[in-house]
């Protein structure tokens, strides 16, 4: 066996072997645990923790009383949920093609989390649906309205 085939499988050369004492393995050193193990468990805890932060998030948003706190439990823990839960599936798959896909979900999930957590506040501001006394600075305040803000629909000669 090669060293470099050897090192892929975890396994020491005999050379290596004789400096270490006779340990055959990495396995042998870290008493029986493998990388494969440490990265299943490692899996297997991002997992729990990525769903448990998703069922967090889904509660915040079934029990928060307005939408700005919604809106931040709909978009906060809930990303922080769906990575976690990606990590976990991408240590315990552990192939090139596999991580890479996850790495695309991933970087989609961060890139609409914001646009949607700002597009839901920007229509409760609109339609009214949040209380303007909880807002600590309200940059839209002193805008005027627009037709949209309004409801009154355009009419077709006004476009230019």
């Amino acid at each position: 066996m090669t060293p470099a085939a050897a090192d892929r499988l975890g396994v020491l050369t005999p050379a290596a072997a004789d400096l270490l004492g006779g340990v055959a393995s990495a396995a042998d050193l870290l008493g029986g645990v493998t990388l494969g193990d440490v990265a299943d468990w490692l899996g297997a805890a991002s997992l729990v923790a990525g769903a448990l932060l998703s069922l967090a998030a889904a509660i915040g948003v079934l029990r928060f009383p307005d939408a700005p706190t919604r809106m931040h439990a709909a978009t906060k823990p809930q990303v922080l949920g769906v990575l976690l839960l990606l990590l976990g599936v991408s240590l315990r798959l552990r192939t090139l093609s596999d991580i890479g896909m996850i790495a695309l979900i991933a970087l989609f999930q961060l890139a609409t989390a914001p646009v949607a957590a700002q597009m839901i506040g920007r229509a409760a501001y609109r339609t009214g649906r949040l209380d303007r006394q909880l807002l600590e600075a309200d940059d839209l305040a002193d805008r005027p309205p627009t037709a949209r803000d309004l409801g009154v629909a355009r009419a077709e000669g006004a476009e230019s």
